[in-house]
Formats: structure tokens, sequence, C-alpha cells
């Protein structure tokens, strides 16, 4: 099976230059950039390291993995964030993990064992550990961290699991959802997440009101998927 690293990128030019030299191009079958028309540089110094790039049409992350899902070749995508959150050296355990065969998707869960999230505040830790509960509660799994969104799947399962481009939920927390409904054989690795470098002008939900907004749209999800 083939492996896709699918990474979207606004305005993010400091964190992939930090970044993104971390990954051995080797772990991969394929780096795919899905850059939201970025103003600083960022679509230019990917193109000049040679990895694939896509201008983004529709604005927003979720049209960006939906963009990426089209474009992507391989069987595997990975979802990895280049703004420093995601460790780059969980890639190959999430892709040795994928290709033992028993797993259709694999989470890396900054909440099992001994990882551990350097970029939680106190309000996000206890708000993505209480979605995660209210989560495994009402759909009867069993996930330690449902929202993250550092995570290895096959692609074949947007299809299985009927999943659409919807802008007004959140794809994390749908997919995981949907695994659980349709009992799909899902694990977990740990995985470390570093602090952010820099979301000066990304994708991030900023500020109390970003923060809101993102709980309102999980919230949202979940009453629709339940």
């Amino acid at each position: 099976m083939k492996t896709t690293l699918l990474v979207p990128t606004l305005n993010e030019i400091i964190g992939v230059k930090a970044v993104m030299p971390q990954i051995d191009r080797s772990w991969v079958d394929e780096i795919l950039i899905i850059d939201g028309n970025s103003s600083d540089g960022t679509y230019d110094y990917c193109v000049s390291q040679g990895y694939r790039v896509v201008s983004q049409k529709e604005p927003g992350v979720c049209a960006a993995w939906w963009e990426g899902f089209a474009a992507a070749t391989g069987d595997i995508i990975i979802l990895f964030s280049p703004d420093g959150n995601s460790d780059p050296k969980a890639i190959p355990r999430l892709v040795a993990k994928m290709h033992e065969g028993n797993w259709d998707a694999v989470i890396a869960s900054r909440y099992l064992g001994g990882a551990k999230s350097h970029d939680d505040s106190f309000l996000t830790y206890i708000g993505n550990r209480a979605f995660t509960k209210i989560l495994n509660m009402l759909f009867r799994s069993k996930y330690t961290d449902a929202l993250v969104m550092y995570k290895a799947f096959k692609k074949s399962l947007l299809e299985t699991l009927s999943l659409h481009n919807r802008k007004d939920s959140v794809f994390e927390v749908m997919f995981c959802i949907r695994c659980a409904k349709y009992n799909i054989p899902v694990t977990e690795i740990p995985a470390d997440e570093p602090a952010r470098i820099d979301a000066s002008d990304s994708r991030v939900h900023k500020g109390l009101w970003g923060r809101i907004r993102g709980g309102l749209w999980m919230i949202k999800t979940i009453w629709r998927e339940l």
C-alpha cells in the first residue's frame, strides 16, 4: 500500500522551514502540500523543495482535506500539521502500524501512555478530554484522543464511512464517530504534541471566540452523528 502524507498550509513559512526538513522522504511514497493561497512564500518554498503542491480552490481547512483526498495517490493517508504540532518522528510508527494489516486507521494520541501535549493550555486539555469522553459514552468507543488531527487511515474509508465535505463539521470528530458506528478497526499509538512553532496567520482557531466556535462545531457534529 502506498502512503500519502497530506499537509495543509496557509502562510506557515516559519513552520514548514522548521518541520518539513525533519521528514525523511523515504518514510512515505508521496508528500502532498495543499496550499490555501499563502502570501508569505510558503507555496514557493514548498515547490523549491520538490514537494508536490496543489493550490486550494475553496477556503477553509475542511476544504483543504477534501481537495487533498481527491489529489492523493496513496492508499493510506496521513494527516500532518506543518506548524510544529505533529511530531515527524511518529510518521514511521504510523506507517508501520498500518502495514501490520490489522487496522484501518491509527490515531497519534496525545494522551496515551506517556505521551503529552506541549501545546495544551488548561482549557484545551479539559476540552479535549471532555469531548473524547462524551464521544466514547455516546458511541461506545474507547478513544483516548478523538480530537487530534494527526492520524493515518485507509483512503477507502472515505467511501466506506460515507464521509463527505461539510464546512460546518469537524472532520476529525466525524471520522472517529463514523469509525465507531461502522465498527472499523482503529488503534492508537502514543505521540507527543510539540508546541506550535508559529500560528500568526494559520488556520488555527485563535482567541476565546475561535475556541468557542470550534467547540460549537464539535457539538453540532456530535449531535448530527448521534
